[in-house]
């Protein structure tokens, strides 16, 4: 791979990865405040859903997780998205 897409891809990944680790970290928070439930109570019925769903308690370790898992997953899909960018040859 040229340089060029090493460094760029790396800081546009590392960009997507941090955009969606803080909005599961916000979540992670919003669950911590106890105001999770409330959320959802409110927004899905906004969306003409039924909430299906109970938030369960926090925990430190499983939010840290998640935080850590998304940020890994948003950082390798957005490589594999600009490995197929630059292979299509797509400007």
């Amino acid at each position: 791979m040229q340089k060029w897409f090493k460094s760029k891809g790396h800081k546009i990944a590392v960009a997507v990865g941090l955009f969606f680790a803080s909005l599961h970290a916000i979540w992670a928070l919003v669950v911590a405040l106890g105001v999770g439930q409330s959320y959802l109570d409110w927004i899905f019925p906004m969306h003409f859903i039924d909430n299906l769903y109970t938030v369960m308690s926090f925990n430190f370790v499983t939010a840290v997780l998640l935080v850590l898992v998304v940020f890994v997953s948003g950082y390798v899909v957005t490589w594999f998205f600009l490995l197929f960018w630059k292979l299509m040859k797509i400007k």
